[in-house]
């Protein structure tokens, strides 16, 4: 049986790291047989599948979509989420008045009953990929080597439905490589997300877009 909970989230300031950058899309699904041989040489202690696995549980399943695009962690059994200042910055200003002024002074809940709702606010984890390209492309080659994109489009259509039929997950494919590959994506979304707390503006916001990024 499906049990609904609650999302709560704690918004933080984002520290700038100083990090070695790797050029390439690296997917989740694609860690083990790409990645993980170069990542281990590199000092990574865990696996590929203690970062991606659908049969038990790994990281994938702590990262969350935060809103509408923002990162954000789940750290506890009873859903609190950890995402930057920025990103519920938003739901910080609305809660905030004169009386209360989060955004100045920052809000820190201390029972569950103190959390405060975000009507429209969701997250969003990755339940799953999967490599669906031959799906996709089935029957879609003209005689000339062409695509249809009708057919491209069905089949898509198709493979959406019969993937999420009778649960309450989301999903949708998305081209990768210049539509050379199609992946499908598996999706759970909470509804009920609550701010616990925020520090102060001055705190949440030092650096601006210069250390956000």
């Amino acid at each position: 049986m499906y049990k609904r909970f609650s999302l709560s989230i704690v918004s933080l300031l984002l520290i700038s790291f100083s990090l070695h950058a790797v050029e390439g899309m690296w997917l989740p699904i694609l860690l083990k047989e790409l990645n993980e041989k170069e990542m281990k040489a590199m000092g990574m202690r865990i696996s590929a599948d203690d970062l991606y696995a659908i049969n038990q549980a790994s990281l994938k399943d702590a990262v969350f979509i935060f809103g509408g695009g923002c990162t954000s962690e789940i750290i506890s059994d009873q859903g609190l989420l950890l995402t930057n200042h920025h990103c519920g910055y938003s739901q910080i200003q609305a809660h905030s008045s004169l009386q209360n002024d989060y955004l100045k002074y920052g809000f820190w809940a201390k029972s569950l009953d103190e959390e405060l709702p975000n009507k429209g606010l969701t997250a969003t984890r990755i339940v799953r990929m999967e490599n669906v390209t031959s799906q996709v492309l089935n029957g879609a080659t003209r005689n000339d080597g062409s695509l249809d994109q009708q057919i491209i489009d069905n089949n898509i259509k198709r493979i959406i439905e019969q993937s999420v039929a009778g649960t309450h997950y989301d999903a949708s494919v998305k081209p990768f490589y210049y539509g050379n590959e199609y992946y499908l994506f598996i999706t759970e979304t909470f509804k009920d997300i609550r701010l616990v707390g925020a520090p102060p503006s001055l705190i949440g916001k030092f650096g601006g877009d210069t250390d956000n990024w």
